[in-house]
């Protein structure tokens, strides 16, 4: 049976014509806009076979999010908002790769392995940020969905969380909010205004903040939360959509280069945020009145918030395990303080949304972010319904009760299905504005060490791999403990390297006590892995 469903499948407008390899990486599938549309036709078809599999509403969402506008991709979300399962990851890869005279034979694998009813119903919910090459992109998408007879719903223009929170929507039947963007909008804001009460300004907060776009998608969800925040968050919309995608802008460009975007003043303390082009990450920022950049990025946002929850905690009287998650990006800072300071369980996990997620999942409420601002709060249905009961148990004193309903609260403000930076934000408005904070008061918790990101062009990135969550390299032999040896010379010195997951490229990560010898250290690494792992192009040096 399989073999005739799939006779129809072969569409010579989308046969393939790049005879690289493309990988589905962490991200999905990433690289260059004109080398994709046979993939994103294959992609419409799998989206059509996981639905089934699941029997449940999957999400296909194109976007490369923080790469510049030359480059789209694609991610398939599962029914529960969570990025594909890794199994399928594989299954994606193999069948955007397989020859067109072999597709028709990888589908019936496809579906043998994995038991596939094909009779089962099929919805697959689409949406595309604002590329040039998106909507071209889409059209492939669907007509690899219709060639399987799966139904679609696309919601066109919109952000990677607004579309997870679309399909968990969908597949828990409202329970989770109205499946719609105006039900995200409405969730979000009328939670946002009832926590912050009638006073929009708080001790040293004002409810006054500019906004980097980053000239994405992120802009159009941005003007709705500016409507529908009117009079309660005075939010400055800069690189609104009239500027090139990610080009000088945006929560990486801000992250990576620790300086002001394209277009947004320098105003001295002035609340600052970036997200990036699909509107999943996000980061604060600022110019002290020496017109110095101060960065705020995902590890001052999860201690915000654990800090916050932790709190409340404490306040409800609810015996609840907190836990944050971090990857090796963390600053050294931000780690002892979650642990020494706060006392706050911290696990690190490899790279990647899916790993901190699924270990944020082993807590009653986990925090998780990335440091490039990728993150979200996990709450455990468990957890839920024991906040619940706590704030409406009059045995309880009204402190533990209004500590518990702001606990319940931040479980409606935030979208647990993926990193939503504009719902992150709101949260972060939120803690701020509880706390009467500005935003120098809130870097003040604890001090991060002086830390640099490069990159180093190589001829295959897999000749590195990594174990330990990517903290300790197992090949090329020696490369590990020479950069033990280096980092040994400088003060509370650390440093790491991994391979990217979709270029030649090798990422090095580093920091030390001394601002001044930051540099020095990041270059003695990255011209280890110049010379050990296959080197492209000029060797790294100092400028």
């Amino acid at each position: 049976m399989e073999s005739s469903y799939f006779q129809d499948v072969v569409n010579a407008e989308y046969i393939r014509k790049y005879d690289g390899r493309i990988e589905y990486g962490t991200a999905g599938f990433r690289t260059k806009s004109d080398i994709l549309e046979h993939v994103l036709y294959r992609m419409g078809l799998l989206a059509v076979l996981r639905s089934k599999s699941k029997r449940a509403a999957i999400g296909l969402m194109i976007t490369a999010s923080h790469n510049l506008e030359p480059d789209n991709g694609i991610k398939l979300v599962d029914p529960a908002g969570e990025m594909l399962e890794a199994s399928w990851e594989k299954i994606a890869t193999n069948l955007a790769n397989v020859q067109d005279c072999d597709l028709i034979s990888m589908l019936t694998h496809i579906c043998t392995t994995e038991n596939i009813d094909l009779s089962a119903p099929a919805m697959v919910i689409t949406g595309r940020d604002t590329r040039r090459s998106s909507p071209g992109l889409l059209r492939a998408a669907l007509a690899g969905i219709r060639a399987l007879r799966g139904n679609v719903t696309d919601l066109g223009l919109v952000t990677t969380p607004q579309l997870h929170y679309v399909v968990v929507c969908v597949n828990t039947n409202g329970a989770y909010g109205e499946p719609t963007l105006e039900g995200y909008y409405s969730k979000l804001t009328a939670v946002f205004k009832s926590i912050r009460g009638a006073e929009v300004n708080n001790g040293r907060y004002t409810n006054v903040l500019q906004l980097d776009v980053a000239n994405g998608v992120g802009a159009i969800a941005a003007r709705e939360f500016q409507r529908y925040l009117d009079g309660v968050l005075n939010i400055r919309l800069f690189n609104d959509g009239s500027g090139s995608l990610n080009h000088m802008c945006g929560a990486d460009y801000v992250k990576v280069q620790q300086t002001l975007p394209l277009n947004v003043p320098s105003e001295t303390n002035v609340r600052c945020v970036s997200i990036d082009g699909d509107a999943d990450r996000v980061v604060y920022f600022y110019i002290d009145g020496n017109n110095k950049f101060h960065l705020l990025d995902g590890d001052r946002i999860a201690t915000l918030v654990a800090a916050y929850l932790k709190e409340l905690l404490e306040t409800s009287g609810l015996s609840l395990q907190l836990g944050l998650v971090q990857t090796a990006y963390a600053n050294g800072g931000s780690t002892d303080y979650i642990s020494n300071v706060l006392r706050v369980p911290v696990a690190c996990v490899p790279t990647g949304v899916k790993h901190l997620h699924k270990r944020a999942l082993e807590f009653d409420i986990g925090v998780y972010f990335e440091a490039n601002g990728h993150g979200t709060v996990i709450f455990k249905d468990t957890a839920k319904k024991a906040i619940e009961m706590h704030a409406r148990n009059e045995t309880f004193s009204a402190a533990q009760r209004l500590g518990s309903a702001k606990l319940k609260d931040v479980t409606d403000l935030i979208n647990e299905t993926v990193g939503d930076a504009l719902s992150d934000m709101l949260l972060v408005e939120t803690i701020l504005h509880a706390k009467g904070w500005d935003v120098v008061e809130w870097e003040r918790s604890y001090d991060d060490l002086p830390n640099r990101q490069l990159k180093v062009k190589v001829k295959d990135r897999n000749v590195i791999t990594t174990t330990n969550a990517e903290r300790h390299c197992l090949t090329p032999v020696g490369l590990q403990e020479d950069i033990d040896k280096i980092v040994s010379k400088y003060p509370r010195g650390r440093s790491f390297v991994r391979p990217s997951g979709t270029e030649d490229i090798v990422r090095v990560y580093a920091e030390c006590e001394n601002s001044s010898n930051v540099d020095k250290l990041a270059v003695e690494v990255a011209s280890l892995v110049y010379r050990l792992a296959g080197g492209v192009g000029p060797e790294p040096s100092l400028l």
